[in-house]
Order: C-alpha cells, then sequence, then structure tokens
C-alpha cells in the first residue's frame, strides 16, 4: 500500500457526516440509528500551496497513478493514519515554481 507523504498547507477543512438511518413516524417521532461498522468517516479539503514544479509533479503523479480507486496511507493533520482515496483534485499555475494543488480525501475502510 502505498503512502502519501507530502504535508498540506493550512487551512486544512475536516467534514463529517454520520452515516444514519432515520424513521419519522406519523405523529413527529423520530427515531435515529447509525448505520454500518464505520459511521463516521471523515473527508479533508486539503490545499498544497506554493509547491515546486517538481513537488507538484510529484504529488500529482502519486494522485494520477491511484485514479480515484486506489487507496492509500495517510496521516490527517488531526486524527491517526488511516486509509484514504482521492477522486478529484485541481492544480494551479500561478507562475513557474510556484503551484496549488487543492484535492479532496475521503477515508475508506477496507479488509
Amino acid at each position: 500500500m502505498a503512502t502519501f507523504t507530502y504535508t498540506p498547507s493550512f487551512e486544512a477543512i475536516e467534514s463529517s457526516k454520520p452515516r444514519v438511518r432515520k424513521f419519522q413516524a406519523g405523529d413527529g417521532y423520530e427515531q435515529r440509528v447509525r448505520f454500518g461498522l464505520h459511521t463516521d468517516p471523515k473527508e479533508w479539503s486539503l490545499t498544497f500551496a506554493n509547491r515546486t514544479d517538481t513537488e507538484r509533479d510529484n504529488i500529482l503523479t502519486f494522485l494520477e497513478a491511484r485514479g480515484g480507486v486506489e487507496s492509500f496511507d495517510w496521516t490527517p493533520p488531526r486524527g491517526t493514519a488511516g486509509k484514504y482515496v482521492c477522486e478529484e483534485w485541481q492544480t494551479t499555475l500561478s507562475n513557474c515554481n510556484n503551484n496549488q494543488i487543492q484535492a479532496t480525501f475521503r477515508e475508506v475502510y477496507e479488509p
């Protein structure tokens, strides 16, 4: 398993959306229950700012090699190491040796 080792710039945004199933009765009563084994996967919106052309190419090569399908190990700024996928990213080429990448890392659970 590949490991993503580049440190994102701050600010990094962590999002949570717990998996919950709801049942609503006609009288306004609502019941909620967690759904699945891993009920609160995290999603991180990351920026890699002020990167050289070489570092930009290395990050993009890593992401492109996985193609949004293959997971990788990564340790978020707040938390412990886990498995993540990156299904979308954008690159801004400001000028020579000054690049920015924005990416979304989504936590996944695999055997």
